[in-house]
């Protein structure tokens, strides 16, 4: 927020007695220090997106539990100073954290929480039970109202196409993939080829199918934006330039050569268009910085990008000319 975010982006899960919490995923085992607190009697196996995952889940343990734990960098490359600092938040506490500091800051600071694996939590909890948790906390903090500073999004269809008919707050569909293949085209493998409800209901729609002009259409009938992944966006070629100088061509090479038509399909169909994920430490086809990187996506139309560097996101705003 100091760095001049203007959304904190909360993934949440439930715990065992119905409590929204931000993870990245409903295991606990490699962002926290569940394995030293806990044995491995309390590991489980699950059904995650139709894979069998075993992993200490926050669904077996009360909040009380988890309060006992501490957040650990997943990221070995990453400052590792700060594990075994910090507790597992609610999304209560989020709020509060991005109410107070729209108050010191003088700007609003909203949220932008993430449904995590949807069906995952109604095969536990009930149909609907998360979202129901969802939209009652968001109501109480800020109303029913599509001007509230709150998106919310996930990647499963179903969960968005039922949220849109209790709330007026902004839905946003993501959109995923496997990988990006050595050409450049998008690889759609299970269960990062489609969203999973569709998966569980049989549709035969991908991920990408959603970003044609017929699957933007379907996602404005529910939703106000899309949120693809970065690679979605944007046309490449090989054309043999090493880009980041490693002496090896590699996709991260590709030269960058404009649009492939999505964010002015995205807008033609009346949605915003946010993307993601901008790292300092981690840039994308050929952009050795990862400022021009953002501004690239920007100048190219996109609505808002999601980074972990929020200095480097306002400097890339910064330094497009108005």
């Amino acid at each position: 927020i100091t760095q001049g975010a203007n959304y904190i982006e909360p993934d949440l899960v439930l715990t065992k007695d119905g409590i929204l919490i931000a993870r990245h995923e409903p295991m606990l085992g490699g962002t926290t220090d569940v394995a030293t607190k806990f044995g491995v009697d309390r590991k489980s196996t699950k059904m995650v997106d139709g894979v069998a995952t075993t992993d200490y889940f926050a669904s077996d343990f009360t909040l009380a539990e988890i309060k006992t734990l501490r957040a650990i960098q997943p990221r070995a490359s990453r400052d590792q100073s700060f594990n075994g600092l910090y507790q597992i938040p609610t999304l209560d506490e989020v709020i509060a954290l991005a109410q107070a500091q729209s108050v010191a800051t003088g700007r609003p600071v909203g949220i932008y929480p993430e449904v995590k694996h949807s069906t995952f939590h109604a095969n536990l909890f009930g149909s609907n039970a998360f979202e129901n948790k969802l939209v009652s906390t968001l109501h109480t903090a800020y109303g029913n109202s599509m001007a509230a500073p709150v998106f919310i999004q996930s990647f499963e269809s179903a969960n968005l196409r039922y949220l849109n008919t209790v709330t007026d707050i902004k839905l946003v569909q993501l959109i995923d993939a496997d990988d990006v293949n050595a050409d450049g085209s998008m690889s759609l493998v299970a269960p990062y080829d489609k969203p999973y409800d569709f998966a569980v209901a049989g549709d035969p729609r991908t991920f990408a199918d959603l970003l044609t002009a017929g699957g933007l259409a379907f996602i404005k009938g529910y939703a106000d934006g899309v949120g693809p992944w970065k690679p979605y966006l944007v046309r490449t070629v090989a054309d043999g330039v090493d880009r980041d100088g490693d002496g090896v061509l590699t996709i991260k090479d590709r030269r960058v050569d404009g649009s492939t038509g999505v964010i002015e399909g995205a807008h033609a169909a009346g949605l915003m268009i946010h993307t993601w994920t901008f790292r300092n430490d981690a840039s994308g086809y050929g952009f050795s910085n990862p400022q021009e990187e953002m501004a690239y996506y920007l100048r190219l139309g996109v609505d808002g990008v999601f980074t972990d560097f929020p200095d480097t996101g306002v400097a890339a705003v910064a330094s497009i000319p108005e």
